[in-house]
């Protein structure tokens, strides 16, 4: 199971309380991991990623590890330790403004 924790406006949509966990079958990519996001929470279809380019959308980003993984390619396997759940996937809420 890979760990997910989301920004607090996509809990509350999907109705959970905290982190949240996903099945993923085969490669564990970010693009397999937000498809079982997807699958497990249909509310929040279109809502990390866009409906029809499935690019990520403006401010949202990815992290894990420490490191910023919202401008690797989708298809990239996420680190071993997301794989193995000792460490979360964070999805992120950027903020913006001045």
């Amino acid at each position: 199971m890979i760990r997910v924790v989301l920004p607090s406006p996509l809990r509350a949509l999907a109705r959970v309380g905290g982190e949240i966990a996903v099945d993923v079958r085969g490669d564990v990519t970010l693009g397999t991991v937000v498809d079982a996001i997807e699958a497990q929470h249909p509310m929040l279809r279109g809502t990390i990623r866009d409906h029809d380019t499935r690019k990520r959308r403006p401010f949202i980003r990815f992290f894990a590890c420490e490191r910023d993984l919202s401008h690797a390619p989708v298809d990239d396997p996420l680190p071993a330790t997301v794989v193995a759940g000792t460490e979360p996937l964070l999805i992120v809420g950027a903020m913006a403004g001045g």
